[in-house]
């Protein structure tokens, strides 16, 4: 079962796909340059002590992203 949330919502080894973007302007451009699109499955790697930041990989690389900016980002959590 698939369950759709933000990227903000998920826990360490949490696995999900993303399927849209709220965020706008600048940091919607710097994201879509990261690799951070539709379609695209990550894994949450860890989440810092007070949940910011959030580190993912995708796409062969890690990434650290704000509570701000993961909140905008859309996915479907992938259940084992």
């Amino acid at each position: 079962m698939q369950a759709k949330t933000n990227l903000a919502n998920l826990k360490k080894g949490d696995k999900a796909k993303i399927i849209g973007m709220s965020a706008l302007g600048e940091i919607r451009r710097r994201l879509l340059d990261m690799g951070v699109c539709k379609g695209v499955q990550l894994k949450v790697v860890r989440v810092a002590p007070l949940g910011d930041p959030i580190e993912i990989h995708l796409k062969g690389f890690n990434l650290s992203l704000r509570i701000e900016e993961a909140e905008k980002i859309e996915v479907l959590k992938i259940e084992p």
